[in-house]
């Protein structure tokens, strides 16, 4: 048995399976062998940590990943940015590994600095740039370059020249699928598995002009196909290197988490000094990041960071340098500020449907550097603001440059078996992913989050 992962970072099942797939048909002759369904994300929905629950089976709070950046040791303003050397839980190819199957692993975010495995390695978006090693082994990096020349990471997306932005996003897809095929045939793995981010950064860059249910909607834009457009180079791609596995190899299909259109921003540290939870004074007109506010800490109850979702840290006693918030006080408190917070309504007083976790209620452990609590505002439709000056709370764009989209819950699971006719609905999660994997292999592990889809 082989396994060849094909991983689209937010490709969503709306789309995937359904509004695009007569324009796929590599994917969808694939998909009518397949079991498949909408694959419930990890909180919080977003690619770190969502790739590495998928390969560990494990949660954030096991992983002590809550996204891209953390607080070191609960200061106020020192931080420290996911990467590969923080994920210490096995991942599928570490249990391969112990049978003597190899690996060949690509873009799984975070894979930067590249780790030593049984087999091949290749960084991530997070990769600073191609001047670095960015492969296991070092070796790697001038084989891949000989293929295509200087190997595209990542896309600057938020940025207004569009063109430029569809141009670059096109060239990287390109050459990791020219990478991708190189090793399919050069290499002896058991387990192949690569992400390619650009389906993500196309989403972010291009929804409004796609989606016509969107405030800023651009009807006729010279875009409006950009997003069909790039699916269908995807489907290309795809099938061209389907076509060097054999027929012995099964092919997963699937995504982090899905995508939807973004109806704002929630200026969310404005939001907590107009209700004296914050102490810090902002001038309106002149936008600062949270980090270039003065803080008044002595009177502060909490404070946020922005995002896709809001993470809200409350200032206790004991934990933080200068915490008012007793341990007698922390779950009256935080109970406080998270009802506060649901009970937010939208610009036009509209009914938010905003969740608020409480990271101990929904991992069975919780470490690193926790937030207090993490909120989806009106179900990630509205993205969290750090910043602060803005004449209102609700912005109509991204606050850290043009961005159309958010992040949905759901992504995609699509499984193909030799032996496999037919298609059927699944429902699953993305600790799923895991143990199934492992079934494949005919392996299995103790502790892992999710089960295996194969019956």
């Amino acid at each position: 048995m082989k396994l060849f992962i094909i991983g689209l970072d937010s490709a969503p099942p709306e789309l995937l399976f359904h509004e695009f797939i007569d324009d796929l048909p590599n994917l969808k002759r694939l998909l009518s062998g397949s079991i498949m369904g909408p694959m419930k994300s990890c909180i919080p929905a977003i690619t770190i940590p969502a790739w590495m629950c998928m390969a560990t089976g494990k949660t954030p709070g096991e992983l002590g990943l809550y996204g891209f950046r953390h607080r070191k040791k609960n200061s106020y303003r020192d931080i420290w940015i996911a990467h590969s050397l923080m994920v210490r839980e096995r991942a599928v190819w570490d249990y391969l590994a112990e049978k003597g199957l190899k690996s060949f692993l690509l873009g799984i975010p975070p894979s930067y600095p590249p780790r030593k495995v049984n087999g091949w390695m290749v960084g991530c978006f997070i990769t600073p740039d191609s001047s670095v090693n960015y492969t296991y082994p070092s070796s790697l990096k001038s084989e891949i370059e000989k293929v295509v020349g200087e190997y595209i990471f990542d896309v600057v997306f938020r940025k207004e020249n569009r063109g430029e932005v569809r141009d670059r996003i096109w060239e990287m897809t390109e050459k990791r699928f020219e990478v991708v095929r190189h090793m399919i045939e050069t290499k002896d793995w058991d387990l192949f598995w690569f992400v390619e981010i650009g389906l993500d950064r196309i989403h972010h860059a291009f929804w409004k002009y796609f989606d016509e249910n969107h405030h800023l909607y651009e009807p006729n834009s010279s875009y409006k196909n950009v997003i069909r457009n790039y699916y269908r180079l995807l489907d290309r791609e795809i099938g061209r290197t389907l076509k060097l596995l054999d027929e012995e190899t099964a092919v997963m299909v699937v995504s982090d988490h899905g995508v939807k259109r973004m109806k704002g921003a929630f200026a969310v540290n404005q939001w907590l000094i107009q209700e004296g939870m914050l102490k810090a004074s902002y001038e309106n007109g002149r936008i600062v990041r949270f980090e270039q506010l003065e803080v008044d800490w002595k009177n502060t109850t909490a404070w946020a960071w922005g995002g896709y979702y809001a993470r809200i840290f409350l200032n206790v006693r004991g934990r933080e340098s200068r915490g008012v918030v007793s341990s007698s006080e922390y779950d009256m408190v935080r109970d406080e500020v998270a009802e506060a917070v649901k009970s937010i309504r939208g610009p036009d007083g509209e009914k938010w449907e905003t969740r608020v976790y409480y990271p101990e209620e929904i991992y069975p452990v919780t470490n690193g550097d926790k937030p207090d609590m993490m909120v989806y505002f009106d179900n990630l439709y509205w993205r969290a603001a750090g910043t602060l000056g803005w004449e209102s709370n609700y912005l109509l764009e991204n606050d850290t440059g043009p961005d159309d989209a958010v992040h949905s819950e759901y992504g995609v699971f699509a499984l193909h078996t030799p032996e496999m006719k037919g298609s059927r609905i699944v429902e699953c999660s993305i600790y799923d992913v895991a143990p199934t994997i492992l079934s494949l292999f005919g392996l299995s592990a103790e502790g892992l989050r999710g089960r295996s889809l194969i019956v």
